[in-house]
């Protein structure tokens, strides 16, 4: 609890001092599109925001926009010149003072063990273009799928990925599958023959750049302001992944998940309790801190309301940045309400793949979240799947939901 408290007094501290520094007067007007940016080690990252206000006429609410995505933010506060907008669920907040049609101010977010990370943020109302042109020459084009690998900085870890871009003239969308899960939605534009993509979802800024030569590219990805790793890309209608269908795997010997774990009350559930006896079951390894997980949930969780009285069941398993309940109970019922969860979703550990094995002795591994645990009415796995191909993915998430409801179908019926 005192990591969230200091986490909350650190960031009034900021607003505070930006309010006491300006002069009391009517809160400005901040309804529109504003171009906003976080610097990185790569540069600029660019981004959109929408403000609305709402029915009552004096309060706001604000989205990120990437893509196709309005991704909601907690509803902004403003006071006198200066404005806070929160992602709690995410532990990150942006404060910023507000002069006319620009701000400026700070992006920060809490990674755990008392630490921050932190950058500038400025935005400009009224700017459509995320990129700013700079280039006269022809634009190259990028349209369709690559094959990809990420390369760590320091060249020994390597990550294949498939590129997915659709591109409209200069402006481009798209994303990256990988066997964990996609890069969710990515906007940019070709500048010459130069790709530029950027996505800011609260909790990762992702920044791409790449030079486009013959059908390969060459550029740098960087994360949350200071991670960099290589990519290059090759033109491959072909490109695939490995199945995420077998990369966890039960041990051998093993035919069953077992577990018990308190719920945000402190209660403990177990996967044998009598609410889930002779069901249909879909155990949800995730996170709050997620994105990926919570693509996932905007799926699963109006899913589970349309089919719970068919026989089947949700248990969502949740690693957190703590195991204390006071600290994580509160995000993980805050994230429920806000995905209009109506299943459990239990605190199970702390955040990591490695964690997630441990608490789960009989999986082999747990390679990312969300991973997806399919058990039939006897308690048997059937299926294991890892990451999620959200909606940023297009075909993708189409097959995903196909063979997902193929699947849960054939178990029902048995």
């Amino acid at each position: 609890m005192k990591y969230k408290i200091l986490f909350s007094v650190l960031l009034f501290t900021i607003v505070n001092e930006l309010i006491l520094s300006c002069t009391k007067k009517e809160s400005p007007e901040i309804v529109g599109s504003w171009r906003a940016a976080i610097n990185t080690d790569g540069g600029e990252l660019p981004f959109h925001i929408e403000f609305l206000k709402k029915a009552d006429s004096t309060s706001y609410e604000a989205f990120a926009i990437n893509g196709a995505e309005r991704l909601k933010l907690d509803d902004p506060i403003i006071k006198n010149d200066s404005i806070l907008m929160s992602i709690e669920i995410f532990d990150a907040k942006i404060a910023a003072k507000i002069e006319g049609n620009k701000m400026t101010g700070q992006w920060e977010r809490y990674v755990g063990a008392k630490k921050f990370i932190h950058s500038t943020f400025v935005a400009e109302k009224g700017i459509k273009e995320r990129f700013k042109s700079e280039s006269a020459e022809k634009v190259a084009n990028v349209n369709g799928k690559w094959a990809v690998n990420f390369v760590s900085k320091d060249g020994k870890d390597i990550t294949e990925s498939v590129g997915l871009f659709d591109q409209v003239g200069n402006k481009v969308t798209g994303t990256f599958l990988t066997t964990t899960g996609d890069y969710r939605y990515l906007e940019g534009i070709v500048d010459g023959d130069s790709l530029k993509l950027s996505c800011f979802d609260g909790t990762h800024l992702f920044l791409f750049k790449a030079k486009k030569v013959g059908d390969q590219l060459n550029g740098q990805f960087w994360s949350n302001i200071h991670s960099l790793e290589n990519w290059t890309a090759n033109l491959d209608p072909k490109a695939a992944l490995p199945d995420v269908n077998k990369l966890t795997y039960l041990k051998p010997g093993y035919s069953k998940v077992e577990f018990t774990f308190p719920d945000t009350q402190g209660k403990m559930v177990n996967i044998n309790d009598k609410q889930f006896e002779g069901k249909v079951k879909i155990v949800q390894l995730m996170g709050t801190w997620c994105p990926n997980c919570m693509d996932e949930t905007k799926y699963l969780a109006p899913w589970y309301d349309k089919n719970k009285n068919r026989g089947i069941e949700i248990i969502g398993l949740s690693y957190e940045k703590s195991t204390d309940l006071t600290v994580a109970g509160p995000k993980i019922d805050k994230m429920k309400q806000k995905l209009a969860m109506n299943y459990p979703v239990l605190l199970a550990g702390l955040k990591g793949g490695d964690e997630a094995a441990k608490s789960l002795p009989m999986l082999n591994d747990v390679l990312g979240f969300p991973t997806t645990i399919i058990i039939d009415k006897k308690g048997v796995v059937r299926n294991i799947h890892t990451g999620f191909s959200g909606p940023s993915t297009g075909v993708y998430y189409t097959e995903w939901s196909e063979d997902f409801n193929l699947m849960i179908d054939k178990l029902v019926a048995e």
